[in-house]
């Protein structure tokens, strides 16, 4: 890939996403020739999903940028939120001897090079870098216990009552000093991490270990990115969703009021909720009938996970080179072949384009895609750490 212009760079981590926190200083961090650093973290809980296929679009997109990439394994914050039933032993063995392999197949699946991936183990960084406390009593600081119990929602979990056990009140504040820690001027998750990158956006002008900085030397916040959530093939059950051109605004479930992150948190696939994803080492078999199982409506665009994958996964990078054939029945007309999501999802809302028939080619899609991990799993030592995580799983469940 040739030098790109700093439009180019702009243009290419932005897209399909949610939010930018902010646009302007995005822009201005790129302008500045600033060198990019960007973060992920993820919690070491079970086998990989879809989910972080899309993410890891999004983290190639950045390495194609020229951004350093760093896949923070969070296996600190895992005990705290109780994965693998908080064991850090395993956690740790997990996050290394499958985690990390897991998002290799991943990433060779879209076409990446693993190995330019950075991985950093929480555990391991905490003890090489003292000042990681002080950083974290600072955000500290500057954050109100009502503001930490509300951010905890980050984790899965509801906003807790009195009762919830201390640790929990520490994730956040870890997540945030995280940031610092790594000094990653880009912060990167899905919108449904949204709090806990405001809180370290509003900390880090107090923070007096805060390493951001741009090339003239001026102190910075971090830049926020947030993609969409894939959506769970189960359907948005009784969650009600109204969309505007600045993503989710608001929702009810059984007459609840949510905000922007736990509407997200809602509708996204789970490990944990059966049907609602594809586990990247499932068979063809097994792809075929979750896909085949979705909630996929006649005509209906809102809510439609089909559609969300598609429009998300397949059609990620617009239109430069991309296909997907629709087979059909020779009853039901000829075969189609579309280049783009809007004409896709035109014909879709039109009845055009009938619910079974994309899914038979969505399905078909996700086979090829994902045959690169099934095949990088058939190594004996991963495929012994697959097996490990999916008896730990299974007795967790």
């Amino acid at each position: 890939m040739g030098i790109m212009s700093s439009d180019e760079k702009y243009n290419l981590i932005t897209r399909n996403l949610e939010e930018v926190l902010t646009e302007e200083e995005l822009k201005a961090l790129i302008d500045s020739k600033t060198p990019l650093k960007h973060y992920i973290g993820f919690e070491i809980s079970g086998k990989l999903h879809l989910g972080y296929l899309f993410t890891l679009l999004k983290v190639k997109d950045l390495q194609d940028a020229g951004a350093e990439t760093v896949i923070w394994l969070a296996d600190l914050h895992s005990a705290i939120n109780d994965k693998l039933d908080g064991n850090i032993e395993t956690i740790k063995r997990m996050a290394n001897e499958y985690f990390k392999e897991a998002m290799k197949a991943l990433f060779i699946c879209i076409g990446g090079d693993p190995e330019k991936l950075i991985f950093k183990l929480t555990s391991e960084t905490y003890a090489q870098n003292p000042n990681f406390w002080l950083t974290l009593l600072e955000i500290g600081k500057t954050t109100t216990l009502a503001r930490t119990k509300r951010s905890i929602t980050i984790m899965g979990r509801e906003e807790p009552d009195d009762s919830v056990p201390t640790d929990k009140l520490f994730y956040p504040i870890m997540q945030a000093a995280d940031i610092f820690l790594l000094g990653a001027n880009i912060a990167h998750a899905g919108i449904d991490q949204r709090k806990v990158h405001v809180v370290a956006r509003d900390a880090a002008m107090q923070v007096k270990t805060n390493p951001l900085k741009d090339i003239k030397g001026n102190q910075i916040k971090p830049i926020a990115i947030h993609h969409p959530i894939l959506l769970s093939l189960t359907g948005p059950a009784t969650t009600q969703v109204i969309r505007s051109k600045n993503g989710y605004e608001e929702g009810k479930v059984v007459g609840e009021e949510l905000n922007i992150d736990e509407i997200a948190m809602r509708m996204k696939m789970s490990k944990s909720k059966p049907g609602s994803g594809i586990i990247i080492h499932d068979s063809p078999d097994q792809i075929r009938q979750s896909i085949n199982q979705a909630y996929a409506p006649e005509g209906q665009i809102e809510g439609n996970p089909i559609l969300n994958w598609t429009k998300y996964l397949i059609f990620y990078s617009g239109t430069q080179g991309v296909s997907l054939q629709i087979q059909r029945d020779q009853k039901w007309g000829e075969n189609l072949e579309y280049t783009d999501y809007t004409t896709l999802e035109k014909d879709y809302a039109e009845k055009k384009l009938h619910p079974q028939d994309l899914k038979n080619a969505v399905s078909e899609w996700l086979i090829r895609k994902l045959e690169p991990a099934r095949i990088y799993f058939e190594d004996p030592k991963r495929k012994r750490a697959l097996e490990e995580i999916t008896t730990l799983t299974s007795r967790s469940s």
